[in-house]
């Protein structure tokens, strides 16, 4: 659900980058302000987790689509809303910057949208609601699997405005709702399980860490797991994800006839695209072609490629260190900041 740039308006993209970066300052002044900060560390390794899974691409039976992992609600639950929020921010912009995954003037739209709702709306409204303090069994699954379809709905039906108030008439909003809802629904379940998964292996591990602000500080033992995670599923599955286009592509291919939305770009989207290509050393998480000619007759002979690729894995490894060293730079200044005495004036 990463958007283009072709998708916003500069007006539209610069106010929710204004509404985003705003987000941002808000959550760095309540975890400076906060007297425990022992989750703080845990930023950078489950940013990296967070960027590998996102690589890994799954089908949605009988659509033609596919999803991945959004992360929001899973860093929330782990961290609380506030570091999550500037977790999946730094997730984003790696993805965006060095990656070619959602556009420059996108990227405002694309951080409110995957971390604001589950951040802010669907964890501390359903997640937490739904189990109580009870964080196991069927509670934790049911919360999981309900807050993490909230969350990618209202995060598809914030993209289908935002499009709207860009004025893209060639997705009119309707259809577009017609087939962005049901599509992120089917992505939503299988977001909740994951999430189950991975929470129902950290309570049985570690459940202070599910418990908001209790001075549990992770053991070696959960952080090693999740950082091994993140290099296997950055360097390794994410060869196997799915190659069908994922719910947002699906759902333009079917209002539009093509996954592959261009619109003239004026000044400022011809800016941005040229910034992001200059600085993208990865575009698609795959090394920059040497050419861009289609394959030859002896390459189509060959049959379908092999699904080893080395420029993935390079992708998923230094994204993942990437997103480790901003995220977890900003969790050590942050706890700094929060170490520091309070003077009164």
């Amino acid at each position: 659900m990463h958007m283009a740039d072709a998708l916003v308006s500069p007006v539209v993209g610069g106010a929710f980058w204004v509404a985003s970066g705003a987000l941002i300052g808000c959550s760095a002044r309540k975890i400076a302000a906060e007297k425990d900060n022992s989750k703080t560390p845990l930023m950078g390794v489950l940013g990296a987790f967070v960027f590998a899974a996102q690589m890994i691409n799954f089908s949605i039976p009988g659509t033609g689509s596919s999803g991945h992992l959004g992360g929001g609600l899973l860093l929330a639950a782990l961290l609380g809303p506030y570091r999550a929020f500037i977790t999946i921010a730094s997730v984003l912009t790696i993805q965006c910057l060095f990656f070619a995954d959602g556009g420059i003037l996108a990227l405002g739209c694309n951080i409110f949208n995957l971390g604001f709702f589950p951040a802010f709306i669907t964890y501390p409204f359903i997640y937490r609601v739904i189990p109580g303090k009870k964080q196991y069994g069927g509670r934790l699954a049911a919360a999981s699997i309900v807050a993490a379809v909230a969350g990618l709905l209202m995060g598809a039906f914030s993209v289908v405005i935002q499009t709207l108030l860009s004025g893209i008439s060639e997705l009119p909003f309707g259809t577009f709702v017609l087939f962005m809802m049901p599509v992120h629904f089917g992505i939503g379940i299988v977001e909740g399980l994951v999430v189950w998964a991975v929470l129902l292996f950290v309570s049985r591990t570690e459940p202070r860490l599910l418990v908001p602000a209790n001075g549990a500080r992770a053991p070696r033992t959960v952080v090693a797991v999740f950082a091994v995670a993140a290099l296997v599923c950055g360097g390794l599955f994410a060869w196997f994800a799915s190659s069908d286009p994922d719910g947002l592509e699906w759902s333009m291919s079917k209002v539009t006839g093509t996954g592959e939305f261009k619109r003239a770009g004026g000044k400022v989207h011809d800016l941005l695209a040229g910034i992001q290509e200059a600085v993208a050393f990865l575009p698609d998480y795959s090394f920059k072609p040497a050419h861009s000619a289609a394959s030859t007759p002896d390459e189509q002979a060959a049959g379908p490629a092999s699904p080893v690729s080395p420029g993935t894995t390079v992708a998923g490894i230094v994204g993942s260190i990437l997103v480790l060293i901003v995220a977890g730079s900003v969790g050590l200044i942050l706890r700094g900041r929060s170490a520091r005495p309070q003077t009164s004036v």
